[in-house]
């Protein structure tokens, strides 16, 4: 179930995580996810577990850091995390169930994946995950609450990392430079050669040309 447990005011990076320690909460995850607006290649979620009071300069909202900067704090993330599942959910999945589905089930498989069980989820946006477990949902919450900051950044990283390697499977796409979002280059590509079996069939700027694929 969802909670409007805290206040409106926020003092700290960690202030959400406080707040539920002292409701009594030991474990508190936060999740957040990679890749739900590209139309190519999986959604990548993310859960992370932090020491209390964990300071690493630098994290925050996965947008606003710089890729070398994400690969920076990621194996710091990962190194003094108390734990971190990942999901990943592929592009035949997406177009099953729709993206946001999608999404919250890879949420679902990175809370399960974390070798600590969660008694409290701390989740970036307005949908609750899918589990009986309680949390708060944060608009803009990577850039809100360190945790979730931290499963950003280890959900971009990784999912930056599967477009590198796809790049090499099926190039003329620039999956390595665009990873898999809509720039003018890659719709050129998509339009040129067709759908790569990575393609998002269901969204716009690929369904158009499956025709011709």
């Amino acid at each position: 179930m969802t909670l409007d447990l805290f206040p409106p005011q926020e003092v700290t990076f960690w202030h959400h995580e406080d707040q539920a320690r002292r409701r009594g909460f030991r474990t508190v995850a936060g999740v957040d996810e990679a890749g739900r607006g590209p139309l190519a290649g999986p959604v990548v979620a993310a859960a992370v577990v932090l020491p209390e009071g964990f300071e690493l300069p630098g994290l925050n909202d996965s947008k606003q850091v710089s890729a070398a900067e994400r690969e920076r704090l990621y194996p710091l993330i990962r190194q003094n995390a108390l734990a971190v599942g990942v999901g990943v959910v592929s592009p035949e999945r997406i177009d099953e169930v729709n993206i946001l589905q999608a999404t919250l089930q890879g949420m679902v498989r990175a809370v399960n994946r974390l070798r600590l069980a969660p008694d409290f989820l701390l989740v970036d946006g307005i949908t609750p995950v899918p589990l009986p477990l309680r949390q708060l949902t944060l608009k803009q919450g990577d850039a809100r609450s360190s945790s979730i900051a931290a499963a950003s950044i280890v959900a971009k990283v990784l999912r930056d990392r599967i477009m590198d390697a796809y790049d090499r499977l099926h190039p003329g796409y620039g999956f390595a430079k665009n990873k898999g979002y809509g720039s003018a280059e890659h719709l050129a590509a998509i339009a040129r050669l067709g759908p790569s079996p990575l393609h998002r069939r269901t969204f716009g700027g690929v369904r158009e040309h499956l025709a011709a694929s």
